[in-house]
């Protein structure tokens, strides 16, 4: 299954930096509003130290991992929703995204312009009133629009008519639709309208190369904020991450090591993306690839091979399946097989984080 994330942010917050870092392409890094004029976009591989693992034990000619597509979306102002600044297309590429990632600076200095103080808290109520405000309009629109169809007594239409209504009333309050817990019916209803604010949110917290861990009181308002509001947050030095990307493998090591650094911003970034959406994954080895894919938790075995291949979901029949720790363990599959490790699993089977699978299909 495809991923896609939107990084949106103020003008001036590093937005653009922390993409070219997680992504190592070079977008257009500018200290002024609107430099990202055109989103750019990236498929970012998905850093995961268990394909190799799985590759170093059985022969294999590529290794591929999974990928998230990243778009940067050029800056916000207040007003976006009434098209300022580059608003209106700002709004209609955060609808093409699963999520959304919102860049708030937490640093002090003088290197980003802003007209004034820092307070990420209050970037995040402009940007997340600005969605409001055009996923209002919206909705408002959708209501418009079943006005005539109400009048002739469709159910069906009657229940889209409540669920916008409700909609409408909380995005006129100024909240985001996500901090609402909705029926499954009513997010049917809502789907079709490719709403901002009931995707899942992540902050972005940039901060200084000094606070990694995100410990000023900016990144605790933060994440203080995200806990009351159903997001996440993480943590991330833009311009570190820029210049680590920019070193060969070894020094990138050794710098990593002087800074007690573990891994680079881009794992743990995606790592937050798969939990906010609540993704897993799983492995396929064969002689020619292993390979990870990016399914739902709880996913059934054939709606996992139907990621592979839309036909593999109804051919499915069975799947052998052991865990990435089972090749640690045994080194080999055919060893896993003697150990009593490999197991057969049918159209039941809720797919594992670490699952190799080899799926057996009819014609």
């Amino acid at each position: 299954m495809s991923v896609s994330c939107g990084i949106v942010g103020l003008p001036n917050v590093g937005k653009s930096t922390i993409f070219s870092a997680l992504s190592e392409a070079k977008s257009e890094v500018g200290n002024f509003p609107f430099c990202t004029i055109d989103p750019n976009t990236a498929i970012v591989e998905v850093p995961d130290q268990r394909l190799f693992e799985i590759h170093s034990r059985i022969n294999t000619q590529k290794v591929i991992p999974a990928v998230v597509k990243v778009v940067d979306i050029a800056g916000l102002v207040k007003g976006a929703s009434e098209g300022e600044g580059m608003g209106n297309k700002f709004l209609s590429n955060i609808k093409e995204c699963d999520a959304v990632m919102q860049v708030v600076r937490c640093f002090g200095g003088e290197k980003v312009l802003r007209d004034e103080a820092i307070d990420p808290l209050s970037d995040i109520e402009i940007i997340e009133m600005e969605l409001a405000l055009a996923d209002l309009a919206t909705v408002e629109r959708n209501i418009v629009r079943l006005a005539k169809k109400l009048r002739l007594g469709d159910k069906e239409v009657s229940s889209q008519h409540e669920t916008f209504v409700k909609a409408q009333a909380i995005l006129a309050d100024g909240h985001q639709l996500r901090s609402v817990e909705w029926k499954p019916d009513e997010l049917a209803h809502l789907k079709p309208m490719f709403l901002m604010t009931i995707k899942p949110m992540l902050y972005v917290a940039n901060v200084a190369d000094d606070d990694l861990s995100g410990e000023n009181e900016w990144c605790q308002a933060v994440a203080k904020h995200a806990a009351e509001h159903n997001c996440q947050w993480i943590p991330i030095c833009g311009d570190l991450e820029l210049e680590l990307r920019d070193l060969d493998a070894e020094d990138r090591d050794m710098f990593m090591a002087d800074l007690g650094v573990a891994e680079l911003g881009l794992g743990r970034l995606i790592q937050s993306v798969y939990k906010l959406l609540g993704l897993q994954t799983y492995f396929t080895a064969g002689e020619k690839e292993v390979r990870a894919w990016t399914i739902h938790q709880g996913d059934s075995a054939p709606v996992a091979a139907g990621v592979i291949h839309t036909d593999f979901e109804k051919q499915f029949i069975r799947a052998e399946v052991y865990s990435v720790d089972d090749l640690v363990a045994h080194e080999s599959e055919q060893a896993i097989k003697a150990a009593g490790k490999l197991r057969t699993e049918g159209r039941d089977y809720q797919m594992r984080e670490s699952d190799v699978v080899h799926f057996l299909l009819g014609g």
